[in-house]
């Protein structure tokens, strides 16, 4: 597991409604053949790239040699577009994958987000067959989770008990609901961004990514 810090390159990514802003993270001993596409809440409250807990998946990632995209969804920092209520952050967030397969020879895709962004990575993981996908706070009172396909992949949902944005009973509920059902951590007395609590988000994160990728052929 590395520590050191990642080789970083800006890259603008041809998307569906222009360009796409996007950062692109090597760790030191970076496993080929694998990224992970790291999707940021919602653009229309502040929500880019730079979030801390969208960073904090990107890190928990590189922990375990994955190199991370992360990128502004369209009309977002210097994306160009505007905002199309997931859909065509979507088709964003599957050209940066489709790029990363293309240009750093990566078949491999682990998807990944937080809060809208969890929304966007989970229609991802269907779209492009991810091989695993990590969900942070997935909003599931302002989106409709409830019609999106199941991806076939491992499937990790962390959510806060105090998130005052998103109502844990009913992620909880939700995720009883799936066949297969992803595997759901609640953790006690944390918020909607994760306040103080980004060090235990990433170790969480990164646990379960070592246990899946231990079992990766």
């Amino acid at each position: 597991m590395t520590r050191h810090a990642p080789v970083v390159e800006k890259h603008a990514i041809g998307g569906p409604a222009g360009p796409i802003e996007a950062l692109i993270e090597r760790p030191p001993d970076a496993t080929p053949g694998i990224i992970a596409v790291c999707c940021h809440p919602h653009p229309l409250f502040g929500g880019t790239m730079q979030n801390k807990v969208v960073h904090t998946l990107a890190r928990a990632a590189q922990d375990h040699g994955i190199t991370t995209i992360r990128f502004n969804f369209r009309g977002v920092g210097g994306s160009g577009g505007t905002y199309d209520n997931g859909v065509g952050e979507s088709a964003d967030a599957a050209a940066v994958a489709d790029w990363g397969r293309r240009e750093l020879g990566a078949p491999r895709l682990l998807a990944s987000g937080f809060s809208f962004g969890s929304y966007v990575a989970l229609r991802l993981a269907v779209l492009r067959d991810a091989e695993l996908l990590v969900t942070v706070a997935p909003p599931v009172q302002r989106f409709d989770f409830a019609r999106l396909a199941i991806p076939r992949c491992p499937w990790l949902v962390m959510q806060g008990d105090a998130d005052e944005l998103v109502d844990h009973e009913a992620v909880q509920g939700w995720t009883r609901s799936l066949q297969p059902a992803p595997e759901v951590r609640t953790l006690p007395g944390v918020d909607h961004f994760f306040h103080g609590r980004l060090t235990v988000l990433r170790a969480l994160v990164g646990e379960w990514l070592g246990r899946q990728l231990q079992d990766q052929p």
